[in-house]
């Protein structure tokens, strides 16, 4: 990992701004990470807290590097070699890696460690990688780049594409099942359960379906719409990394509720800020083709509401995800604050 562009500082003295940082570097044997994806944000007004010491860059670039080196093992380039390729091209071209970030850290707030979630962790990634192969096929939202780079079936063609979804969606629960030490099996069987409902046909495919449904100017979607699809469609995976990493843990049926309802604001927060930055930001700063909502009349917080009010919902939401880890430990929970603060605040 080189040129990895740092976490913005919260800084000013009568109110607090979320402000870009300058550029931070480090190498590493794992792939390299996209340049641009903690390199300039959205300025958003928000509520004034005590300083931290916590040091969200090194977190970062810690966690960043440690989820880099256990994917690059769990999918090692062995025959079908072009499967394989076309599996790893995705998996390890960068991102932003959120989803892994913080099944992680929702697994060290509840006393769990690092060692102990890291497949599950894996796993959700490869979850997301899946995710955004299908979603960049033709079929779906017909998207040629991805992370600044052709998207998958540029290069390997539609039929691989499909190959390697399947094949990292299995993975993804076989990693969790062999790589997993030291938890017990009724934990692993309701982590993977949470992951299979909230990707499957009650969770981000149904979004999918409501959101290829609903794209088009003949259609009239209303804005409780909307947040069913986005809450489905991106929220349920952050929702499974999140209490998935949480079960590992050996949370209590309390922690996973208060931390499922996070999950929840910060999915839609994400996705909501997604919509702004299509409409908003090049394709070049975005790494992926900008304004094709836009083309493909599909609904979004912007075009329902406006782009103002589409950021103040951001705002509020980011406000209550951080209300729902109030009663935690607050040292513990400064990753998960310091993630919340960079999804309202990201430019890419």
């Amino acid at each position: 990992m080189r040129n990895l562009l740092g976490y913005m500082n919260l800084v000013c003295h009568r109110k607090k701004w979320i402000q870009p940082s300058s550029v931070f570097s480090c190498s590493s044997k794992s792939i390299c990470m996209s340049s641009r994806f903690l390199s300039r944000f959205n300025v958003f007004e928000i509520e004034e807290e005590p300083r931290s010491r916590f040091d969200f860059k090194s977190y970062m670039i810690n966690k960043i590097t440690s989820i880099n080196e256990a994917l690059d093992c769990a999918v090692p380039l062995i025959e079908p070699i072009k499967l394989h390729e076309a599996m790893r091209y995705t998996l390890l071209s960068g991102g932003k890696r959120v989803r892994p970030i913080v099944c992680i850290a929702a697994c060290e707030l509840v006393g769990g460690d690092e060692s102990t979630v890291m497949p599950t962790a894996c796993a959700q990634e490869m979850i997301h990688s899946m995710s955004v192969m299908l979603d960049d096929l033709p079929c779906m939202d017909n998207d040629d780049f991805r992370r600044g780079k052709l998207s998958n079936h540029r290069v390997y063609g539609e039929k691989i594409t499909l190959l390697a979804v399947r094949s990292l969606q299995a993975l993804a629960v076989d990693h969790v099942v062999t790589a997993t030490r030291g938890v017990p099996p009724e934990r692993l069987v309701r982590a993977l359960t949470e992951m299979a409902i909230l990707t499957g046909s009650k969770g981000a495919a149904a979004g999918q379906i409501a959101d290829l449904s609903s794209s088009g100017d003949e259609y009239d979607v209303s804005l409780e719409q909307l947040e069913h699809i986005h809450m489905q469609k991106t929220g349920t995976l952050c929702e499974g990394s999140v209490v998935s990493g949480a079960i590992i843990g050996g949370a209590s049926d309390e922690e996973i509720e208060k931390l499922r309802k996070f999950s929840k604001c910060i999915g839609l927060m994400f996705q909501i800020v997604d919509d702004v930055l299509d409409v908003t930001k090049t394709s070049i700063e975005l790494g992926k083709t900008a304004g094709k909502d836009l083309v493909a009349a599909k609904a979004t917080y912007p075009r329902l509401i406006g782009i103002e009010k589409s950021r103040e919902l951001a705002l509020k939401l980011h406000s209550e995800a951080k209300e729902q880890l109030a009663g935690f430990d607050q040292e513990k929970a400064a990753p998960l604050i310091a993630l919340a603060d960079y999804i309202v605040a990201r430019q890419n």
